[in-house]
């Protein structure tokens, strides 16, 4: 089961940072689809800006919707150090009983 969109924040370059419900967050960059179909209609900055989430994906209020797959499967991942130390330890052996 794909992670739902729990918030989404609209930033520079058209790049979107994305929190998913399991704790994960991304960049989902958009600037490679906003010369194609109803894309263009988010072109403008300001149109861009009015992202929100909308049940368990981002949409903007222009009508377009995506696909929480698409959303989940194109976002570059950010992982917080607190993961990464947790990750690290339980690799190493460290804090086993």
């Amino acid at each position: 089961m794909v992670p739902s969109v729990k918030k989404v924040i609209p930033g520079a370059d058209y790049v979107l940072t994305v929190i998913f419900d399991n704790g994960e967050s991304g960049s989902l960059d958009m600037k490679g689809v906003l010369d194609f179909g109803v894309f263009t209609r988010i072109r403008d900055p300001d149109a861009f800006r009015r992202v929100r989430v909308s049940f368990d994906t981002i949409a903007w209020d222009c009508g377009i919707d995506l696909d929480p797959e698409y959303v989940y499967g194109k976002c570059t991942r950010n992982v917080d150090s607190a993961a990464q130390q947790g990750h690290a330890r339980k690799a190493s052996g460290a804090g086993d009983a």
